[in-house]
């Protein structure tokens, strides 16, 4: 009997709901989706019947939740708490949940932390890097700033006993300044931080690149070249200077493949389509980038979240990740670290001008070239027992 596939489910107990509106949001548009009002939140039956259903569909010890938005801290304390409950209710004798929140930081007071750090959350706060690069884009709804209250949400996790991930886009703004976006970042010693491109697609929008000629974006969005670039700058100040004192989830996760491992990032895997979004309404999408029409597989109260998870048109978005690779991706020597990417982004021309191709596959080519040798090099070290000290002093000869 093959391995139960465990669901992860991406919950949204506001739905797109926000007290944010960064310039570059693509979440906001989604809310339109929502059959109910916009304060709403998330019932308890529905609630119940989500975490029910998930532990059920799960092979254990330890099942996920992914409480994302909008901004789900607007669904309050209280919220969580009756989440927290009905986890407990329903996990078999021995097992555990994982609760990752992703915010904002702007509801992040003493009091939130307190019951963050009480039950175990792992928490992502968004912050893109200096404050200088943050507030062009990030500001609240009434138009304000908000890097130094984001910081100082930052600062109350660490000193509440929670060291929050770092989620960073890299948009027009911050792929200028590769070296002082991460390095504020790192220096906020929280030890982990993403990065998430920036591509929306706009209707006479002013970025277009050479191979997706008939392609516009925002002028939030980057290109190509852009991209690999910034992530040259940033994997060289990384390797060289801040081995096992921080860690960038896209270095650490090639590294995780390059050791033969499968990828945990869904955009890097073979294949997708086991992360499910529940919206507060209670409908069911194939992803967190396909909250749309089309890919709704239909409403929580109608059907068990298997059932939804099992239909023929969701394993069929799953693996057309796969079956839909163009020519050129299928030939990549990188094929194996980077599996096409995410097919939200797959609207650029390849090399043999066949649609499908992911947009920022030409930098991330480059990218690779760089940093797959050194990277293969650390790993070799690292396992063999050198210290990070002299592994960085090796990688910087290696690079010089």
């Amino acid at each position: 009997m093959p391995e139960k596939q465990p669901i992860v489910v991406m919950a949204k107990p506001v739905g797109s709901r926000c007290n944010m509106k960064c310039r570059y949001c693509y979440y906001l548009e989604k809310g339109r989706f929502s059959s109910h009002a916009v304060q709403s939140v998330m019932t308890t039956e529905l609630l119940e019947k989500m975490i029910k259903e998930t532990v059920e569909a799960s092979p254990g010890p330890t099942v996920s939740f992914v409480w994302h938005g909008g901004e789900p801290t607007l669904a309050g304390i209280p919220f969580f708490r009756k989440a927290l409950q009905l986890e407990r209710r329903y996990l078999p004798a021995g097992w555990d949940a994982w609760n990752n929140l992703q915010t904002n930081g702007l509801l992040l007071d003493d009091e939130w932390v307190s019951f963050l750090s009480r039950h175990h959350f792992d928490v992502g706060i968004s912050l893109d890097g200096s404050e200088a690069v943050h507030d062009l884009n990030r500001k609240d709804l009434g138009g304000r700033d908000t890097y130094a209250r984001v910081k100082e949400a930052v600062e109350r996790c660490l000193k509440g006993g929670i060291r929050p991930d770092l989620l960073c886009t890299v948009n027009s703004e911050t792929v200028k300044h590769p070296l002082e976006v991460y390095r504020a970042l790192k220096d906020l010693n929280t030890g982990w931080i993403q990065f998430i491109p920036i591509m929306v697609r706009e209707e006479n929008g002013p970025v277009v690149s050479a191979n997706a000629p008939d392609v516009h974006l925002s002028k939030e969005s980057i290109t190509p070249d852009e991209y690999g670039e910034f992530l040259t700058a940033v994997f060289d100040e990384w390797v060289t200077h801040d081995i096992g004192t921080c860690d960038v989830q896209f270095f650490a996760e090639m590294a995780h493949v390059l050791a033969g491992q499968p990828a945990s990032l869904c955009w890097m895997a073979p294949t997708c389509g086991r992360v499910l979004i529940a919206e507060e309404d209670g409908a069911i999408y194939a992803c967190d980038h396909f909250v749309d029409d089309e890919h709704r597989l239909g409403y929580l109260k109608d059907e068990s979240l298997e059932a939804l998870s099992d239909k023929e048109e969701q394993q069929a978005f799953g693996l057309s990740k796969k079956t839909a690779l163009t020519a050129e991706c299928r030939q990549c020597p990188y094929l194996s670290v980077c599996n096409g990417a995410c097919p939200k982004d797959r609207f650029a021309l390849s090399k043999d001008q066949e649609p499908g191709q992911y947009f920022l596959c030409p930098g991330l080519k480059k990218f690779f070239a760089h940093a797959i040798t050194p990277m293969v090099r650390v790993m070799g070290w690292t396992k063999d027992g050198m210290e990070p000290d002299k592994v960085m002093r090796r990688v910087r000869r290696l690079l010089e």
